[in-house]
């Protein structure tokens, strides 16, 4: 009996930890940057993840738009196609970059462009920042992931995030082999996309860990209590 009781009791300190873990980092979250919502958003490539947080009181439709596009997959299969050291890491617009066709829904979501929303965040490292043509109303898919402080592109191109996690891979882009050609700096070989999944830190980090454990919790006692009745019944 011993024995099990270390069992359920090891199991309800975990969901303890689980939870605490959980609060702490929302909060760090939170506290390094106010802006932030609670919604992520990963991008698994071939050198390692990217997570960023989007900021929906900055720039609500844009949020709304690439988050939709995320929500679609219209990412999975996409690239980096520029990486320029010190400056910025750009995702290819979803309708020529990525290498599987789009459905219906898909395409129609990525030929929408969105109104400028210009702010004045400043473009810093980790920064996410619309690309967009001439036309301040163009912007559509493609984005740019701050490398470096670049307060030339303050106020001309849309804030509308931050990266979260994933600075060590942003680290490894930097020191791929690059070519350039005209106002680009390309990576040689194509950082892929290889896909996109989105979650949030107020309600559905954690979840899985905690439900496993708290039905571990579960069985736990009842394993106990089977035990004591066929004992001392």
């Amino acid at each position: 009996m011993a024995v099990l009781l270390r069992r359920a009791a090891a199991a309800a300190a975990a969901v303890l930890v689980v939870a605490a873990v959980c609060a702490d980092g929302a909060s760090t979250f939170y506290s390094s940057d106010p802006n932030l919502g609670s919604a992520r958003v990963v991008f698994q490539t071939n050198y390692g993840d990217i997570e960023f947080g989007f900021f929906p009181h900055v720039a609500p439709k844009t949020v709304e738009h690439i988050f939709k596009l995320v929500r679609l997959g219209c990412y999975n299969t996409n690239h980096f196609f520029r990486v320029d050291k010190g400056f910025v890491a750009q995702v290819a617009d979803v309708m020529s970059g990525r290498t599987a066709p789009m459905n219906a829904e898909q395409k129609r979501e990525a030929e929408k462009t969105i109104v400028g929303e210009f702010s004045s965040v400043k473009h810093v490292r980790g920064i996410l920042s619309m690309g967009r043509h001439s036309d301040p109303d163009s912007a559509g898919s493609s984005f740019s992931i701050l490398l470096g402080n670049s307060p030339h592109l303050d106020g001309q191109y849309a804030v509308f995030g931050r990266v979260t996690k994933g600075d060590d891979t942003l680290s490894k882009l930097e020191r791929l082999p690059t070519r350039r050609e005209g106002i680009f700096v390309m990576p040689i070989e194509r950082i892929d996309i290889l896909s996109t999944y989105y979650y949030d830190i107020d309600v559905e980090s954690c979840e899985a860990e905690k439900t496993i454990l708290r039905r571990r919790l579960s069985e736990s006692a009842s394993e106990v209590e089977r035990w004591r009745r066929k004992c001392f019944a």
